[in-house]
Order: structure tokens, then C-alpha cells, then sequence
């Protein structure tokens, strides 16, 4: 893989090639400021001050007695001033005009990724926002988006950077009726299109079983037709969604290996194709038995991780001595 195929996956770089294909979305630069934030994991979690006085969180309950306990009292020893939240005045402006133009919603991704790991902080449990303040906080609580920030290129064989020279923000329209069953993603390799893929494996969806062959038609048609004339690597992958009314959109590209997740195939299986003769292999989940639970990715992965030495197993081993200590306490006879 080489930097320039990299490069080409950023929407800002596609989408102007593919908007009357894809879903709607404005991009904007972000200041360097706001990457440092972004990037920013040695001091406190602030969010940024908005100007609108808006709230990531609407709905909590306002407590200054908890306040109170992150002020530092006179004469404590700490003589540190307090840190002030940052503030991006001008770049929440461009954003809240962006969000109403496209009808209210939005959900964020930057360059190459969206901080799909941080929906579980979101007051609705996706990735859905409304406000700066609710991208910000979605953006600064993700784990994933380091690989933007720091990693892109680290599987580049022609490596000379670690990360791009500007970053963007990209905001892509909600759509509330979303099928999540109707994403796939697909597999190029030598500009044919080799594997199709159900996007959403944690779930068996019974009409994906009725609708295959016909799915398989529309996305194959939609790529000799579009994608492969217009996009000039040898080797990638495309997410699409095919709407209700049987049009595909584009969604997002990805490079060949490397971060991109193969979901129901292996790169090595992926790696031996095409060959002469081969047709296109085209994998969903075919009953609730064959779910990967494992690929959900709107949740930290700790959350998912209960290996030796992870966050779940050192909770358990946790959980368990304070139950023996509990057991073996005078009072647990009482």
C-alpha cells in the first residue's frame, strides 16, 4: 500500500468526485488548534466553551456542590491556576450553519474515521449530534480516531509522514430511517470488484437472505458503472447503502489491509482473488448463529476485550476479592 492510495480514502478527497452518489455533507478545515485539543490527553477533560451556550449534555442535572470539589481551597499547597476550557468561536459558527443546512443533524467522521467508539457517551447512544458540543465531545472520547490523528500511514511501504498536513471535519446529513442491513462494504483487488460484504455483522437480518442475488446485481452494476471508472487505485474498499427505492450511495472508501476491517472474510482469503473464473463472493449473516459480536464498534474496547490483563478481566478479578473479603468478614455472618 502506498501513501497515495492512503490518501485518495479521505472525504475530502473523494466525496467532491462522488456527492451526486453519496450522502450529503459539508467539510470544513480544522484549525491546528483544535487537532492539539483533539490530541490533547495530559490534562483535564475539557470540553470547549460555546459561544451559543450550548450542552453536550441537555439534560443533566446543574449540581455546584460538585463543583466544588475540583476547585482548589487557598492555601492547599497547589498554587496552579486553573486550566480554562479552549474555545473555537469561529469553527463552531461554520458548523452550527453547516448543521442547520442539513436539516438539524448530523454525524461527524474526520479525514478517514468516525468516532464510532464514543457513541456510548453520546445522551442518545449514537452517533447523532446536533450541536458543536456534542461532535466535540464525541471526537475528544474517541479511541479510534488516534489512527487519524497519529497512525494513518504507518502500512504505507512508501512511508514519509505520520500524519496528513491538514485535517478536516467532515459533516454528513442524519437520516433517521437508516437501515443499517442495506450497508455493505466491498472489495476491489486489481479493479474488480472481488467480495461484497454485510457491513453490519452483529445482526442477522432475515430479508438479507431474500434480497441477495438481487443486492448483488445493483452493487456490482453500480460499480462497473461508477466507482471503477472514477476511483484510481488498483486495490481498495467502498462502503455503499442501497436506499428503498433500489439507488446505491457511496458511503466511504477505505484502503486495501492494513486498519480496514474485512468482516465476514479474512485478508488472506481476500488476497487470493481474483482468480480466473471466479465469481463474486457476496457474504451475509445467514442465520443468528454466525453473528460476530466481536466487530460492534460503537463501544470502547475494553468493553469488548475480556482477555488476560484487560479492563473486564481486572473488574472480574476485582468484583471476585471483594466478594471473598465480603464472605469472610465477621459481619457476613451477622
Amino acid at each position: 500500500m502506498k501513501e497515495e492510495d492512503v490518501n485518495r480514502c479521505q472525504i475530502q478527497e473523494w466525496y467532491p468526485r462522488f456527492k451526486l452518489v453519496s450522502t450529503r455533507t459539508f467539510i470544513h478545515e480544522l484549525p491546528e488548534s483544535f487537532v492539539q485539543y483533539l490530541l490533547d490527553d495530559l490534562g483535564p477533560f475539557l470540553l470547549p466553551v460555546s459561544i451559543s451556550n450550548e450542552d453536550a449534555f441537555p439534560n443533566r442535572i446543574h449540581n455546584p456542590e460538585e463543583e466544588e470539589d475540583y476547585q482548589v481551597s487557598e492555601g492547599s499547597g497547589d498554587e496552579a491556576e486553573p486550566l480554562s476550557p479552549p474555545s473555537f468561536p469561529e469553527l463552531e459558527l461554520k458548523i452550527k450553519e453547516s448543521i442547520e443546512t442539513l436539516g438539524g443533524a448530523i454525524f461527524p467522521k474526520l479525514n478517514w474515521s468516525a468516532p464510532k467508539d464514543s457513541a456510548w457517551i453520546s445522551t442518545s447512544g449514537t452517533l447523532r449530534c446536533t450541536t458543536f458540543s456534542e461532535i466535540a465531545l464525541l471526537l475528544r472520547s474517541s479511541d479510534s480516531l488516534i489512527h487519524d490523528l497519529c497512525h494513518a500511514y504507518d502500512s504505507c511501504s512508501d512511508k514519509t509522514m505520520s500524519r496528513p498536513p491538514n485535517f478536516f471535519l467532515a459533516l454528513r446529513k442524519w437520516y433517521p430511517s437508516f437501515q443499517p442491513e442495506m450497508e455493505f462494504r466491498c472489495f476491489v483487488r486489481d479493479q474488480k470488484l472481488v467480495g461484497i460484504s454485510q457491513r453490519e455483522v452483529t445482526t442477522f437480518y432475515p430479508v438479507l437472505c431474500e434480497k441477495k442475488n438481487d443486492l448483488e446485481v445493483l452493487i456490482e452494476e453500480f460499480f462497473n458503472g461508477i466507482v471503477r471508472l472514477k476511483f484510481e487505485s488498483n486495490d481498495y474498499t467502498f462502503d455503499v447503502y442501497v436506499t428503498q427505492d433500489e439507488r446505491v450511495k457511496v458511503l466511504d472508501f477505505n484502503p486495501w489491509g492494513a486498519f480496514t476491517l474485512p468482516l465476514l472474510f479474512t485478508w488472506e482469503e481476500l488476497e487470493q482473488k481474483p482468480r480466473e473464473g471466479d465469481d463474486l463472493d457476496f457474504r451475509i449473516v445467514e442465520s443468528r448463529c454466525a453473528v460476530q459480536p466481536g466487530l460492534k464498534t460503537a463501544v470502547p474496547y475494553d468493553y469488548l476485550d475480556v482477555s488476560a490483563g484487560s479492563g473486564w478481566d481486572q473488574f472480574l478479578r476485582n468484583a471476585g476479592e471483594e466478594l471473598q473479603r465480603q464472605t469472610k468478614s465477621p459481619e457476613a455472618g451477622a
